[in-house]
């Protein structure tokens, strides 16, 4: 079977045909169209060699439809309708009735404190909204946005596509996650008594490199290295080992486990803001865009992450 697109069809001819049909005569359908009647009629005959049939024949002053004709304008009339009203009815979203499913990509960093948050402020606004989290960090967001994995993305991000919309969230630092009990960093860490501490990372390239090997020279004795956050803080729980985390992880295992304590650390490593990241194919989706709004609003009522 052919393609429709093989057809070579003007569909402007079946809009012509329609009003004609609606009208019975080629005058007062040129009038409604806006076309002189030489150029209704030239549509008419244009479509009535595609259909290979006559669909109208002279009925006193007007037209009356063949029955090919008939069969057709019974087609047409409706599928115009339905295309134009797509092309011109506004969008229409109801978070309280919309069972959408939305692909979210987050950073293991932002799934601890951010996702719980968002899905009671979700439960409110949008009860029959469902979420996928997608786990993503700076070196997979560009793909994962690309590839449509994900619609949008809570996470660090280094350079994107031009089309990839970013904003910003928040900017937080990094402190040393340690258990007092186990570990004597004393009153102010300084870089020696830190480099003398065993070591737990988080490296998403599986080796014993973190952000302070990469980002500052500074090689520490490693005796762990893991993918993710989420088992720092029972690692270090009952371990004399160090964790250098960002500020907003390290809120969220004291939270978890009351042992654990922070410190200063002896330097100040560099950190990228927190983004909220989507394409911009997606800017006008009133789904997507309800949940960046959702995420924005989240942000703000969970306690500031710079404190």
């Amino acid at each position: 079977m052919h393609s429709v697109y093989e057809k070579d069809l003007d569909l402007n001819l079946l809009r012509v045909f329609v009003v004609v049909a609606e009208a019975g005569s080629v005058t007062e359908a040129a009038n409604r169209l806006y076309l002189t009647q030489p150029a209704v009629s030239a549509a008419l005959r244009r479509l009535t060699s595609t259909v290979g049939a006559p669909l109208f024949v002279r009925a006193g002053r007007g037209l009356a439809l063949t029955t090919r004709g008939r069969r057709l304008f019974a087609s047409a009339r409706t599928h115009l309708q339905a295309l134009v009203e797509a092309a011109i009815s506004p969008a229409t979203f109801d978070a309280k009735t919309s069972e959408r499913t939305i692909r979210i990509g987050l950073s293991d960093v932002n799934e601890t404190w951010l996702l719980p948050s968002f899905l009671r402020l979700l439960a409110v606004e949008a009860p029959r909204m469902r979420i996928v989290s997608i786990p993503v960090q700076f070196r997979t967001i560009a793909e994962a946005l690309s590839s449509s994995a994900v619609d949008l993305a809570v996470t660090v991000a280094d350079e994107l596509p031009a089309d990839v919309r970013r904003l910003t969230l928040f900017s937080g630092g990094f402190v040393c996650l340690f258990d007092p009990r186990h570990a004597r960093v004393g009153k102010r860490l300084t870089l020696e008594r830190y480099l003398e501490h065993d070591h737990v990372i988080v490296s998403y390239n599986g080796d014993l490199r973190g952000v302070v090997e990469d980002i500052l020279g500074i090689q520490r004795s490693v005796r762990v290295s893991v993918p993710t956050f989420h088992s720092v803080g029972a690692i270090v729980e009952g371990s004399a080992l160090l964790a250098t985390v960002p500020l907003v992880v390290a809120r969220e295992l004291m939270a978890q486990r009351p042992h654990l304590q922070t410190t200063v650390l002896p330097f100040a490593p560099s950190t990228a803001p927190m983004e909220l990241l989507w394409r911009s194919t997606v800017e006008d989706d009133e789904a997507i865009r309800f949940m960046r709004d959702l995420v924005l609003r989240t942000v703000k009522t969970v306690r500031s992450p710079n404190t």
